[in-house]
């Protein structure tokens, strides 16, 4: 613990934080040929590979994962979310800041329904994390349409 003196000599010091997704926290100028610290909240990237990984224990399954070079340069892997995808080699993503628990060294995350990437298909809860439109008519819905067509044909 620091003195009284040692304080107002030196005084306190603000720890550094460090960044949990440096990769989205650059911008790269082709015309200068330099990096500067800009964080951002999502990159455009061009998918290298698709590929599937092992989860650590006591999970198991195969995860989806991309390997992506953003446009600043950086090459990454991301996590591709929900149940199937239609990723393949130069399609378009945009990828975000966000770890998968069971997947070591994946920190970022694939934004569906963004770019060439589609949405989940028959998603019907969290839609927008997984860029699902919502189904138009639902079956709640259309008992209510087809009464209200039946009373205009019996008026």
């Amino acid at each position: 613990m620091p003195t009284i003196q040692q304080l107002i000599k030196y005084g306190r010091k603000k720890g550094i934080r460090k960044t949990k997704t440096p990769a989205l926290s650059e911008v790269y100028s082709s015309l200068a040929r330099r990096r500067r610290i800009a964080p951002s909240p999502f990159k455009r990237g061009v998918v290298l590979q698709v590929r599937t990984m092992t989860p650590k224990k006591p999970n198991s399954a195969l995860r989806k994962v991309a390997r992506v070079r953003l446009s600043n340069g950086r090459e990454v892997t991301a996590y591709i979310p929900g149940e199937g995808h239609n990723l393949a080699e130069h399609n378009i993503v945009m990828v975000k800041g966000g770890k998968v628990q069971d997947l070591p060294g994946i920190k970022y995350t694939v934004v569906r329904g963004v770019y060439d990437t589609a949405g989940v298909a028959e998603r019907g809860q969290s839609r927008s994390l997984y860029g699902t439109k919502k189904q138009s008519g639902g079956a709640a819905a259309r008992p209510a349409a087809a009464a209200s067509a039946e009373g205009a044909e019996n008026a």
